[in-house]
């Protein structure tokens, strides 16, 4: 058009071209703006959202709050431990007691004598070695067994019968 000479028709494309440069850097704003606010919106939903969950935990630990005793709580909690402490002593005098029917029935012995059977048949001589030798659980401090030997089922008995166990 502008080598016909129609200068005005040029002028018009022009300022036309000029236009919508402008319109579409104003549509490409206002599609920021749109996608801001968009992003703002789901924001804001999401803190409403936090605000009602917080709000419902709140009401709840206000809830166990007044059903939840704390000194009936610390009782209960000092009589799980009373309990497991008597637990665990009868235990421990279960365990003694079993252990002292053991080690009366010659295990020890039987064991000894087959372990000196053994290496007489392939020729070690150690039982002039083992006399030497120091017996277990004689030198250690504490092991004495006469304290043990005297615990009768009597006394066991009574000592189960103050723990409260039948």
């Amino acid at each position: 058009m502008a080598k016909s000479g129609n200068r005005d028709a040029c002028k018009i494309l022009a300022k036309q071209l000029v236009q919508l440069r402008k319109q579409k850097n104003r549509t490409y704003a206002v599609s920021s703006k749109v996608t801001s606010m968009s992003t703002q919106t789901k924001m804001m939903n999401s803190q409403m959202k936090m605000a009602g969950a917080m709000s419902t935990t709140a009401k709840t630990m206000q809830a166990v709050n007044k059903k939840m005793d704390p000194q009936k709580t610390l009782k209960t909690m000092q009589e799980f431990h009373k309990e497991n402490m008597k637990m665990g002593m009868t235990e421990e005098m279960i365990n003694d007691t079993l252990d002292e029917m053991f080690e009366e029935s010659g295990d020890e012995e039987e064991s000894q004598d087959i372990v000196n059977q053994v290496l007489d048949e392939i020729g070690i001589e150690i039982s002039g070695k083992m006399v030497r030798a120091p017996a277990a659980g004689k030198s250690l401090p504490g092991a004495s067994s006469s304290k043990q030997a005297t615990i009768s089922d009597d006394e066991i008995e009574r000592q189960l019968r103050a723990l409260g166990v039948d």
